[in-house]
């Protein structure tokens, strides 16, 4: 498998400075502030990105167990809620909300439950990001 790369530069101090991520070979540029990252400023941020990465690995993690299953999906859309907060006086993401929602033709919301809590072990940013400490899941099954 490939190795993936971003980059970021950081200009000035951390108040008043001001930032530019590029996602891969520019397929998504970015700016980031302090007031973007802490606060409500204009921009993303780094949890932005993480919580774009989160729910596009977990949305293909259960779109392959499904299909592995032979439950075929017509669709699952996920969102992830990253939670940044102070601990021990160091901004810290402390949770992370993942709220999916599938499309699955012949499944009941019972195994469709089961499926999500099974992608979200198996998911490899869950796993890459085991250090946080709450990781919950909604999941709803419509159609």
């Amino acid at each position: 498998m490939p190795a993936r790369t971003s980059k970021a530069v950081w200009n000035g101090d951390l108040q008043s400075g001001t930032g530019q991520m590029v996602v891969g070979n520019n397929a998504y540029t970015g700016d980031f502030s302090f007031k973007s990252r802490f606060e409500e400023g204009a921009g993303t941020n780094p949890e932005e990105l993480i919580a774009a990465a989160h729910a596009g690995c977990y949305s293909m993690q259960l779109s392959a167990m499904l299909a592995a299953a032979e439950k075929n999906p017509t669709s699952v859309s996920t969102s992830a809620h990253v939670t940044l907060q102070m601990v021990d006086e160091k901004p810290t993401i402390t949770k992370i909300a993942l709220e999916t929602v599938g499309v699955v033709p012949g499944l009941s919301a019972d195994e469709f439950e089961q499926f999500a809590q099974d992608a979200k072990a198996a998911c490899l940013v869950t796993r890459a990001l085991s250090g946080v400490e709450t990781v919950t899941l909604k999941a709803t099954l419509e159609g």
